[in-house]
């Protein structure tokens, strides 16, 4: 199976997580970033112009043979289905429409949500919060992989069975290690997801449907786009817990990869990002940072001090209630 990772634990620490201290300390100094604040128009429009095209795909997919069906879904749709779960991450931070008219957002989740497959929009949102205000706890962030995970893919070839299985890794984990009851939204989604699926299979046929989960899952996994679920917390070097990454795939994820700058900004949309960078480079140029997400998958797979225990997490002191 390959070297076994060098690390046996987390990297546990005692501070706070470092994005509310550098975001005060950088609107201090440059006030006019908060100017950025607020959503962007084009966003829906962009979301809109992707969810089309996938519909369009599928008259075109029923006539295809399965494996030109895989090859389309990992080369084609799923990257738009990813690209579509990352509009998904704006959305949770009511991106697309602004706070002030919340259910918008909630509603273009929704249809946003569509061509993926599965209902993740609110779910999503219900626990993605949370990493951003509780980064690291080892019981709230349910980004961080369970000491399972860590002990059983510890090795070469047991890391690459983790990243190939990557999509019910985080999927899954939060109803393992935070179960919460379903919301009213939740079930709404469920039910708009579900009825949109039964269309495409009466319309289509279950390839066609296929085509779609097949994308969004493999997507998920050893793929150029999902990088950025390990580039974006995962240690690469000691001390650092978020890391940017600066490449030509953020022109299709949103910006995801101006990652540090997101969490120190949650409420810039990603198309301003890079604007954030611009103003106060001198915060960001000297942090770590990476510029290829395929460079990422590889190193975490083959680099023995990396692999799942390579994250910083953080007791949880709260009080249960």
């Amino acid at each position: 199976m390959g070297a076994k990772v060098s690390r046996t634990d987390f990297e546990w620490v005692h501070t706070e997580e470092p994005h509310a201290t550098r975001r005060k300390i950088i609107l201090e100094k440059y006030p006019e970033i908060k100017k950025l604040y607020g959503y962007d128009p084009m966003f829906k429009w962009v979301v809109t112009a992707m969810v089309f095209t996938q519909f369009a795909m599928l008259p075109v997919v029923q006539h295809l043979s399965w494996p030109y069906v895989i090859i389309l879904a990992y080369c084609f749709g799923g990257v738009i289905n990813h690209s579509l779960m990352l509009a998904i991450h704006e959305i949770a931070h009511n991106l697309a429409f602004g706070h002030n008219r919340s259910l918008h957002n909630r509603i273009f989740g929704f249809f946003a949500n569509l061509p993926i497959g599965i209902p993740i929009s609110i779910s999503f949102r219900k626990y993605h919060l949370e990493h951003h205000r509780y980064q690291g706890d080892e019981v709230i962030d349910v980004d961080l992989p369970t000491l399972l995970e860590a002990k059983l893919f510890c090795t070469t070839g047991g890391k690459l069975l983790w990243v190939l299985l990557q999509p019910f890794f985080y999927s899954l984990r939060p109803l393992v290690v935070r179960p919460k009851p379903p919301t009213p939204l939740e079930l709404v989604n469920l039910i708009i997801q579900l009825f949109f699926d039964v269309v495409v299979v009466k319309l289509f046929g279950f390839k066609v449907l296929g085509y779609l989960l097949i994308g969004s899952l493999l997507s998920m996994g050893m793929h150029p786009v999902a990088g950025h679920f390990i580039s974006e917390h995962y240690m690469f070097r000691k001390g650092f817990e978020t890391y940017s990454y600066y490449g030509p795939l953020n022109w299709i994820t949103f910006n995801v990869g101006y990652h540090n700058e997101h969490h120190d900004f949650p409420a810039v949309p990603g198309r301003r990002l890079p604007e954030v960078k611009r103003i106060a480079s001198e915060f960001y140029d000297d942090l770590p940072q990476h510029h290829s997400w395929s460079s990422v998958l590889y190193d975490f797979i083959m680099d023995p001090d990396i692999g799942p225990y390579a994250r910083i997490k953080r007791k949880h002191y709260g009080l249960e209630s």
